[in-house]
């Protein structure tokens, strides 16, 4: 289960108040990027990028069923079973089930941005990696760019999915 944290959520009325977005009907990822900004299009395709390079990395089965990101994309993230989830404006990481899957994709809280994360993790240890990456391995917690192609380019994406995988260990 890839969780991801961000600060904001789409400029729609059904969206305004929700919490999370992990059920999503086909085409609905489309209908919001058309429907509100180039911001919300490039947040999809960053986290579609990421759990491809992660199955690629760990040889997961959505690989069979997808042939690109982009069709992950459009036919499963954020759709029931995906195994993701986008929190919005979330107050706190709040564990629901601290048990693992048998999934290759490790169940990670992933915080979008710095100013964001030091909001909602405030007195979580985080061992930062370097200006871009913090991680808490005990809570299976990354602290993250934002999910931007100038912040998080696809070196960037992969470094993120490596250390996803480092995690299951």
């Amino acid at each position: 289960m890839i969780k991801v944290y961000l600060a904001n959520r789409p400029p729609l009325a059904e969206y305004l108040k929700a919490e999370v977005i992990d059920q999503l009907p086909m085409g609905e990822i489309q209908r919001i990027a058309k429907e509100t900004d180039n911001h919300w299009r490039k947040i999809f395709n960053v986290y579609a990028k990421l759990v491809y390079c992660l199955a690629e990395i760990t040889h997961h089965p959505l690989l069979q069923c997808h042939t690109s990101w982009q069709d992950y994309r459009d036919q499963s993230l954020l759709q029931h079973g995906s195994e993701t989830e986008l929190h919005l404006a979330s107050a706190a990481i709040v564990e629901t089930d601290s048990a693992e899957t048998d999934s290759a994709i490790t169940r990670v809280h992933i915080v979008m941005g710095k100013s964001f994360s030091e909001q909602i993790l405030a007195g979580t240890e985080l061992e930062w990696l370097d200006k871009d990456f913090a991680i808490n391995r005990q809570q299976k917690i990354i602290v993250c760019p934002y999910f931007d192609y100038r912040q998080l380019s696809n070196i960037k994406i992969q470094t993120l999915a490596e250390l996803i995988v480092s995690l299951r260990s």
